[in-house]
C-alpha cells in the first residue's frame, strides 16, 4: 500500500499531536504544522516528519505556509484543519481581524483554498474542526460573521466554529463531484492547553469543576480525526456532515442554510483577496 501524505495543523501538542502519532503508526507520511517552534520540531522529530511553524494570527504566514507545503508535497491525501485557539481578551490581529475568529476560521479557510488545486488533484479528504458551542448562537445572519467585530472571545469562538461548518458544507457542494471528501467534527471537551494558555475563564473553570469528568484526553479527542483520515468516505462515513462522538450530529440550524453558506464563502474570499 502506498504511503499517504497527511497534513495536520495544530499538531505541536494536544489533539493534533495525538492524531499525528497514531496516523504515523499506520505508515502514513505526516506533515506537522504548529505554532510553537520547539514543540513542533519535537513532535516532527519523533515521527521523522516534515514540519512547518506558523502563527495563524498572521495571514501572511499562512500564505507562506501554503507555498512551502505545495513546493515540498505536490500530493496531499488528507488535510486535518485541527489548529484552533481562544484569545484571552477582545483584540484584533495585525491583519485587522478579530483574533479568535481569524485563528479558528479565516486562517484554516485561507490555507485550504490556497492548497485547493493540490487537494483536488489528489481527491483528498479535508476535515475541519467545530465545537458544540456553535449551537448556542441564535438567529444567525451574514452580518454576524463580521471579521472585525469586537466581541467576547467565547462568542467569537462559537461564530468561528459555526463558520467552519458552513465552510465544510460549501466545500462539499462545490467539489464533491470532483472527488473531494469533507467533514467537520466536534472533538468533545478535551483536556488540552487551550483553556489555560488562552486565559479563557470558561474553559479553565470547567477543567476545575465536577464537569471535568466529561473532559476527554487528547488521545480520545483525536479519535474522530483518525477515523475520518483512515476510513473510506462515502462508505464508512457520509461526506459533508458535522460529526460528534463518531456520529452525524445536529448543528445550529443556520449550518443547514445553503444560501448563507454560499454568501459566507464569497464574503470570506472577498476579505482575504
Amino acid at each position: 500500500m502506498t504511503s499517504r501524505t497527511i497534513v495536520i495543523t495544530g499538531a505541536s501538542d494536544g489533539i493534533g499531536a495525538a492524531a499525528a502519532r497514531r496516523l504515523y503508526r499506520t505508515g502514513d507520511q505526516i506533515v506537522v504544522v504548529g505554532r510553537s517552534p520547539t514543540k513542533t520540531a519535537t513532535v516532527a522529530a519523533e515521527l521523522d516528519a516534515d514540519h512547518f511553524v506558523v502563527d495563524y494570527a498572521d495571514l501572511s504566514q499562512v500564505r507562506a505556509l501554503a507555498g512551502k507545503i505545495r513546493s515540498q508535497h505536490p500530493r496531499i491525501d488528507v488535510l486535518l484543519n485541527n489548529a484552533g485557539r481562544m484569545a484571552s481578551k477582545i483584540e484584533l490581529t495585525p491583519d485587522g481581524y478579530e483574533r479568535t475568529y481569524q485563528v479558528n476560521y479565516l486562517a484554516p479557510f485561507l490555507l485550504t483554498t490556497q492548497l485547493l488545486d493540490v487537494l483536488l488533484e489528489s481527491r483528498a479528504t479535508i476535515v475541519n474542526t467545530s465545537s458544540s458551542s456553535q449551537r448556542l448562537l441564535r438567529k444567525v445572519k451574514l452580518a454576524d460573521f463580521d471579521t472585525t467585530a469586537r466581541r467576547r472571545p467565547s462568542t467569537a469562538y462559537a461564530v468561528a466554529k459555526l463558520a467552519n461548518i458552513l465552510f465544510t458544507k460549501e466545500l462539499d457542494r462545490r467539489y464533491r463531484a470532483d472527488g473531494l471528501s469533507v467533514a467537520v467534527v466536534h472533538p468533545g471537551f478535551v483536556n488540552t492547553n487551550i483553556g489555560h494558555s488562552s486565559g479563557s475563564r470558561f474553559l479553565t473553570t470547567m477543567q476545575r469543576t465536577p464537569v471535568s469528568r466529561m473532559i476527554k484526553s487528547a488521545d480520545d479527542g483525536a479519535d474522530q480525526l483518525v477515523w475520518l483520515a483512515t476510513s473510506v468516505p462515502g462508505v464508512d462515513w457520509a461526506v459533508g456532515e458535522y460529526y460528534a462522538k463518531g456520529k452525524v450530529a445536529k448543528a445550529n440550524r443556520a449550518a443547514y442554510d445553503p444560501i448563507l453558506a454560499r454568501e459566507l464563502w464569497d464574503h470570506t474570499l472577498a476579505k482575504l483577496s
